[in-house]
């Protein structure tokens, strides 16, 4: 029997419904007659779940006793022994209790599937190993159980179980998911909308990428080169010119009207790692393709079209954009088609754009440089061994002269030819084999002593000679600049390297790029300047020599002192200069960040505290001037009943008004300067009573749910208090007799959650954006609500301490307030509680002794 196949559900979240289709599946083969059995199936106490279960023949758990508690286990011999078709496993990622076969429940599905055994499984994407980071920083819940990405990647067949995330949320509320005395805590920490919507997310885009994979690795095996147009992919072929960055973005516009296309740039460097591009102009471009959301990458061929085809077809691409040919009408005349012609033909069913640009034809034809690429030193001293040894070898050949000696004359003239080739280069060479050649004639070939040739093979035998003599020089001379040039690149990665290394690892960027610049060119002294101001520098302040200035930006400058800069370094200096100037730009928009953060904050309180006052000022004063008006108008008769009632909504209104004016010198304050956020270590026991106290709370008014280990939170206590009485004023001005509203605290990833829960009518979702801005209130005209600086003064208050304040649905009607503080840095180690699967603390406590509590 061959290997069994495994079948994965896979699901974002808890409760979308991952165990339901397993079981359902279960029940369908079952249907058509295959044997198929429930290994082990854990239901949570969902109805639905359950209500599946008795369908199918179950196998019974294995029982296991580990400190005293007894546990189940999926029963692995058991399994075995009764041989089904197909098994369903639950949670593949699940830990096997200790004392059992394997110590995870994927490695007992392993044992099944070699047993020839079909599984279907269920495993939530928070499971995966290589996700587990992002989920934690997504969620702040670590997971402890996860599953190798190995064994998820080898199952043949993965189903992903969807449910939005608002429908999500609505089982859960509807108590489909959770009981009841979790749904609360679920909904505000693990099963938020923005969390769900990021794990969903990530489960589509790794089911995206297995589908990608598994794409690839059909067409491998069956040997499919063809193009298969799955998705939309668009591949820029760069060279390092200027024309670059016109390709880019041409190609960003044809990747941009397919949705979900994809901008691939590629620049093939040649084997040889002669071609002369523009390093410069390459960090720009593959800086521009980041910025355009495409990948950049290198390939090394020796044909330049060849290489470029391949790579198209091996990341499947459906768009190939290249640059109109650079070179001259004469110069494409004398070197044939071009690069553009070559991928044209060779590209098959990918679709090539040529694109125009600026350089377009203004290559024009340079003669080779006849320099070599050896030095003046090595050249010279390649002619001395030529007019030294020439000479020499001729004493010793003539010494040792005879009728059979011509062809070991003319092999060690050209063994003295390869010496001189290989010291001094092809000039060099040519004169020595040119010589030697001249030698030979003169002293070895009849006519003795004359230059002069009897026999014409003779004169073949020379002319061959002198031509091997120069190609080997030739060759010698080209393999010294290859050698040359490959020194110098690694010289230069190097080099970029290093720089590229000081500013990932952060710290004083700028200083540590000019500090290897120095070392890496051997200058004295090197400087980072902007106008009269050095930013950084290094070496001493009174070298002296060869001072070269570089532009960094538009602002800032590099000055070099030292030897002079030869045109070969400049083109480092150019990718430096690039890193500076990025450097440069970062930290002056961190030092921007942090001298405006402050500000921000104060300017959000300010910006609260103006949009409250200009709304409340009118109905405080026109409440006190009718109020006024009515007693001293002299045609108006009242009872005593009705002057008393109109002095209290005279006093009332002007309280209200002596608030507001308290507020408006709060403002100037803060206009000021001098009204800033005072944040310090704020602990919520601290702040609850006298908000109780102002709002005159009675006995069994508010409940409140406060665990013990709650720690301080970062805040300003002033503020914190006025966005808790305001928000607590709302829920007991809106909740129904006999549901009286809660407050809550819990601690989630690096924050404390203080949460204001009533049970009242709540807010439509389509208001909820607004109900934030200045005054979106019912029941405006009541007088007895307070001065009336709304959830917009709130939310201000909140963000201004560095915190948020949201809306959400209570479970069972209602609305839930939600103010997140940052956790106080003295007290945030150590200070997170444990959280279950739904994030609920572990107890509750009384915060105020007159209050009823719900534990």
């Amino acid at each position: 029997m061959g290997r069994g196949r495994l079948r994965v559900f896979l699901g974002a979240a808890p409760g979308v419904g991952k165990t339901y289709a397993m079981l359902e599946e279960g029940l369908r083969l079952t249907g058509l007659g295959r044997d198929v059995v429930v290994a082990v199936v854990e239901t949570h106490e969902r109805r639905g779940t359950a209500a599946l279960l008795p369908g199918i023949e179950t196998i019974p758990r294995r029982e296991v006793e580990h400190r005293g508690v007894h546990l189940t286990e999926m029963d692995l011999d058991a399994i075995l022994a009764r041989r089904p078709q197909i098994a369903l496993v639950d949670e593949l990622a699940h830990t096997n209790a200790p004392g059992s076969q394997h110590e995870k429940r994927w490695q007992d599905v392993e044992t099944l599937l070699e047993a020839g055994i079909h599984v279907l499984s269920t495993v939530n994407i928070q499971h995966i190993e290589s996700l587990n980071d992002v989920v934690e920083q997504i969620t702040g819940v670590p997971q402890r159980e996860t599953i190798p990405d190995a064994v998820l990647r080898r199952a043949d067949q993965t189903e992903l179980v969807d449910l939005t995330p608002q429908a999500l949320r609505d089982r859960l509320a509807d108590g489909d998911v959770y009981p009841a005395s979790r749904i609360d805590a679920a909904l505000s920490n693990y099963f938020r909308l923005g969390n769900l919507t990021a794990l969903r997310e990530l489960a589509l885009l790794w089911l995206a990428d297995e589908v990608d994979s598994a794409l690839q690795r059909y067409r491998q095996e069956h040997g499919i080169d063809a193009h298969w147009e799955a998705r939309e992919r668009v591949v820029v072929a760069l060279t390092g010119g200027r024309e670059g960055e016109t390709l880019l973005r041409r190609g960003a516009r044809i990747a941009a009207r397919a949705s979900g296309g994809d901008l691939l740039a590629v620049h093939v460097t040649s084997d040889d790692g002669l071609r002369e591009i523009d390093p410069h102009a390459l960090a720009s471009q593959r800086t521009l393709v980041e910025q355009l959301g495409g990948t950049y990458h290198q390939v090394i061929g020796r044909d330049i079209p060849e290489a470029l085809v391949a790579f198209a077809r091996g990341v499947n691409a459906t768009q190939l954009v290249i640059g109109v040919s650079r070179r001259s009408r004469l110069l494409a005349f004398l070197t044939g088609p071009g690069i553009g012609s070559t991928v044209t033909r060779d590209s098959g069913d990918i679709d090539v754009h040529i694109v125009n640009h600026a350089a377009a034809g203004r290559q024009r034809l340079v003669l080779p440089h006849t320099r070599g690429a050896l030095s003046i030193e090595r050249r010279v001293a390649g002619f001395a061994v030529a007019l030294v040894g020439g000479p020499l070898l001729s004493l010793l050949l003539v010494a040792l002269r005879s009728t059979e000696s011509l062809t070991a004359d003319a092999l060690a003239f050209q063994l003295l030819v390869v010496l001189v080739a290989l010291v001094g280069g092809v000039l060099p060479a040519s004169f020595a084999a040119v010589l030697s050649g001249l030698t030979l004639d003169f002293l070895f070939v009849e006519p003795i002593e004359q230059l002069s040739v009897a026999r014409p093979i003779h004169f073949l035998a020379l002319a061959l000679y002198v031509v091997n003599g120069v190609l080997v020089s030739l060759v010698v001379d080209q393999a010294a600049r290859r050698t040359r040039s490959a020194n110098r690149s690694a010289a230069e990665s190097e080099v970029l390297a290093t720089v590229a290394g000081s500013v990932l690892r952060g710290g004083d960027a700028l200083g540590a790029i000019v500090s290897r610049t120095r070392e890496a060119f051997g200058l004295e002294a090197v400087r980072l300047v902007s106008g009269d101001v050095v930013i950084a520098s290094d070496g001493a302040d009174g070298a002296k020599g060869t001072v070269t200035t570089l532009p960094v930006g538009e602002r800032a400058s590099l000055m070099l002192v030292g030897n002079d800069i030869q045109a070969t370094d400049r083109r480092v200096l150019g990718v430096i200069v690039t890193q500076l100037d990025a450097a440069l730009q970062h930290q002056n928009l961190t030092v921007s960040a942090s001298e405006l953060a402050p500000l921000a904050e104060t300017d959000r309180v300010r910006s609260a505290l103006l949009a409250a006052v200009g709304h409340d000022l009118r109905r405080p004063l026109a409440v006190a001037t009718a109020a006024v008006t009515g007693l001293r108008s002299p045609s108006t008769k009242l009872s005593q009943a009705d002057r008393a009632a109109l002095l209290k909504s005279a006093e009332a209104g002007l309280s209200n008004l002596a608030d507001l004016v308290t507020n408006l010198l709060d403002v100037s304050r803060v206009q000021a300067g001098v009204l800033a956020v005072s944040l310090a270590a704020v602990d919520v026991d601290d702040v609850l009573p006298p908000v109780l106290e102002e709002l005159a709370v009675p006995p069994g008014g508010v409940v409140l749910r406060i665990p013990d280990d709650v720690p301080a939170v970062r805040a300003d206590a002033g503020l914190l208090q006025r966005v808790l009485v305001n928000l607590l004023a709302n829920a007991l001005r809106y909740s129904p007799p006999g549901a009286p509203p809660e407050v809550g605290a819990s601690v989630f990833g690096g924050s404390v959650e203080i949460r204001v829960v009533d049970h009242g009518p709540g807010v439509p979702e389509d208001r909820r954006s607004s109900m934030f801005e200045a005054f979106q209130q019912s029941g405006d005209t009541d007088n007895t609500v307070g001065i009336g600086l709304g959830l917009a003064l709130s939310r201000g208050f909140t963000e201004g301490m560095g915190g948020s304040l949201q809306a959400e649905d209570t479970p069972g009607g209602g609305l839930t307030m939600v103010i997140a503080l940052p956790l106080d840095p003295a007290e945030h180690t150590g200070q997170i509680g444990q959280i279950g699967e739904a994030g609920q603390p572990e107890r509750d406590r009384v915060l105020h002794p007159d209050l009823e509590t719900t534990a």
